[in-house]
């Protein structure tokens, strides 16, 4: 898990809609989730009302952490794309610099082919985008800032 948040402002989400929906389109996949490495959902496109978003971006994150942990094992540093093949519908995974993962749903209309040339296409301009994102120490909220704030909250609240 990330020692650091980060913000991602609107305009960034806009950008971040833009590439997944442009990703669905080409790879013909039904829907992409982006997911911080804490399991936070970011924002999703494509067909999601069947899914517990919530409860897929943590055990996306769940996921990396375990596979983290495998390929330490195997003499890896990191494995940076997973891929899970259903019945029906598949999942291609894959990180997105250091803090978030892309995960792609799709059926039989593609190919794992397809799915893969785009998703790394997409993850090259989404790292992009979310390396603008703030993290929480740029947010200018100084220790002098947060003494003054608790001072003037103690100052509200004393009896």
């Amino acid at each position: 898990m990330s020692s650091q948040s980060f913000v991602v402002y609107e305009e960034q989400i806009d950008k971040i809609n833009a590439a997944m929906l442009r990703l669905i389109k080409k790879a013909e996949a039904k829907c992409a989730l982006l997911v911080d490495k804490d399991g936070h959902l970011i924002t999703r496109q494509g067909f999601t009302q069947t899914l517990d978003t919530t409860a897929l971006s943590a055990l996306l994150a769940g996921s990396f952490a375990s596979t983290k942990e495998i390929a330490r094992l195997v003499g890896e540093p990191e494995f940076s794309v997973l891929f899970h093949q259903g019945e029906k519908d598949h999942i291609h995974i894959s990180l997105v610099g250091e803090r978030c993962i892309l995960a792609i749903v799709f059926d039989d209309r593609t190919t794992i082919g397809m799915v893969r040339l785009y998703a790394k296409e997409s993850a090259d301009r989404l790292k992009e985008i979310v390396s603008e994102a703030s993290t929480d120490e740029s947010l200018g909220l100084d220790a002098d800032f947060t003494e003054s704030a608790q001072s003037k909250i103690d100052d509200m609240f004393q009896e």
